[in-house]
């Protein structure tokens, strides 16, 4: 998994006299001057900043950054008349004898007002992962790949922050930029900065993958390198083939794929970090690996974007990757059906009634309503390691961007246990979690046919997410289960989350592992 980087800076002015001797170590926001500077090391630190961006306080690293270089950062503040908002950067060089170059980043305020904590997120925790990515950032512009980050009071956070906001995907280069050496300044909070590096470069991983063209993220490409990736953590990873779907009776992933002439795969992860009776989280991932719609094909506007409809599998293996780096103590089944979804002279065609692994016969109305096919099989073969809890992920439905846009995932919940849990982990990560109904009413929309036992896509008109949750629910395993729907968070304009770029945003992998983490304490 490469870690490297890409990012657009936009630097406060400092306003500053051309006479002033500060000016020698202080404040070149377009870097003219960072080639010239020997030292090839920087820092990033913070200051809390009300929201005028004055009042400013330095944590204790940076005041000790400060006192090792002569005062400079305060001093250069006063010309400034204190002033630096929240999530804008300073940069000083050659005032330090340890750092080259120091950024200096508004982080916010120190203690956040608790009328303001209704946005689905720590707002604390945002604002030290916006700072470390917006200060790690602005050193790379100067040619600095060599960067200490301080932790801000949070070094999970800062981590996160870093190691997100310093990621590019530079795949099919000829020329790419160097990857970043991220370390934590401080000698603390070690645990936590792992545990941070852990997440964020699982879903750097998720990222990767959802990106990559799909001519070169095929379903056996796929599951090459999740065998190599987690090969070499002591995960088991089985890859089945289409013979042993056939054996399986898999009729939707087996329809969905036969209009392609890539082979289809279904990839079964097995990480076994607790007891040998413990029963296990199975979760599953959706992986179209290129969705144009099938027969019922899409427009042509952005279907590019449709290599990442398997980003659910991403997510999955993804979070598997930063469960085992982290040792949890707990049983993680991940299933990834593998496939692609293009119109032929074999493919499945509208009207077609196929027979999913339960024996449950689907009429097929609308082929790009092809996740849940496939989903569904999946589903049924999570019943056979009688789990816990089951989980499932997917860019399922583009309803789902309409109801919420790209503000958070959608899930689907039988009990309020399961759902407060989820919600929990998302707004610790930052990724936020909106609940959505699975009345009856939706059930009866896909059911009730007399020819077959259910339809694709169902009678009436709007409310798709939840009409897809109901047909999933139909396949669901007994006991706790959940459903993803993450279609509106598949990519990212960067403006939401400053410290994830444009493109695809790999949510909600650091979400899915904080709650792998949670019930791994609940079990203990």
């Amino acid at each position: 998994m490469a870690l490297s980087t890409m990012y657009t800076y936009r630097s406060t002015q400092f306003l500053t006299h051309l006479r002033n001797p500060l000016l020698r170590i202080a404040i070149d926001y377009n870097c003219r001057q960072c080639s010239t500077n020997s030292y090839k090391k920087g820092v990033v630190i913070g200051v809390y900043v009300d929201d005028e961006g004055k009042n400013i306080k330095l944590t204790p690293s940076a005041e000790k950054i400060n006192q090792e270089s002569n005062n400079v950062i305060v001093k250069a503040l006063k010309i400034g008349n204190g002033f630096l908002k929240k999530g804008k950067s300073r940069l000083f060089y050659n005032a330090n004898n340890k750092y080259g170059t120091i950024a200096l980043v508004g982080i916010g305020k120190e203690e956040i007002d608790s009328n303001n904590l209704d946005d689905g997120v720590d707002v604390k925790k945002q604002n030290i992962r916006d700072a470390t990515a917006i200060g790690s950032r602005s050193l790379m512009d100067c040619g600095i790949y060599d960067i200490d980050v301080s932790e801000m009071g949070d070094s999970e956070s800062a981590a996160e922050g870093a190691i997100l906001g310093t990621w590019k995907f530079q795949e099919y280069k000829k020329k790419q930029d160097p990857t970043p050496k991220i370390s934590l300044f401080e000698n603390s909070e070690k645990n936590e900065w792992f545990c941070g590096v852990a997440k964020s470069t699982a879903q750097n991983w998720s990222r990767k993958l959802a990106e990559s063209a799909a001519n070169y993220m095929t379903p056996t490409l796929f599951s090459n390198e999740v065998q190599e990736v987690l090969g070499k953590q002591g995960v088991n990873v089985v890859v089945h083939d289409k013979q042993w779907a056939e054996e399986k009776k898999m009729g939707g992933l087996l329809n969905v794929a036969k209009g392609s002439n890539e082979p289809l795969a279904f990839l079964e992860i097995n990480y076994s970090g607790g007891c040998k009776n413990q029963k296990p989280i199975v979760l599953v991932g959706k992986g179209v690996t290129f969705d144009s719609g099938g027969i019922s094909i899409k427009p042509s506007l952005s279907m590019g974007e449709m290599r990442a409809d398997m980003m659910g599998a991403a997510n999955v293996v993804a979070a598997i990757s930063a469960i085992a780096e982290l040792k949890v103590p707990i049983n993680v089944i991940g299933l990834t059906p593998l496939c692609e979804n293009l119109p032929s002279s074999n493919a499945l065609k509208p009207g077609d009634v196929i027979v999913a692994m339960n024996g449950k016969s689907i009429q097929v109305d609308n082929t790009d309503a092809e996740g849940r096919l496939i989903l569904a099989d999946a589903l049924c073969y999570a019943a056979t390691f009688e789990p816990k809890v089951t989980l499932d992920l997917a860019t399922l439905t583009g309803a789902m961007m309409v109801a919420i846009g790209g503000a958070a995932t959608g899930v689907f919940s039988k009990t309020d246990n399961v759902w407060n849990d989820v919600k929990s982990a998302g707004y610790y990560t930052g990724d936020r979690m909106w609940r959505f109904p699975l009345w009856s009413y939706y059930s009866n929309l896909i059911k009730g046919y007399t020819g077959f036992d259910l339809d694709n896509i169902g009678k009436g008109k709007g409310g798709g997410a939840c009409t897809a949750a109901a047909f999933l629910k139909e396949f669901a395993p007994p006991g706790e289960w959940v459903h993803m729907d993450i279609a509106g968070v598949m990519k990212t304009d960067g403006k939401d989350s400053p410290y994830i770029s444009s493109g695809m945003s790999g949510k909600p992998t650091r979400a899915l592992v904080q709650l792998i983490l949670d019930i791994s304490k609940k079990t203990e």
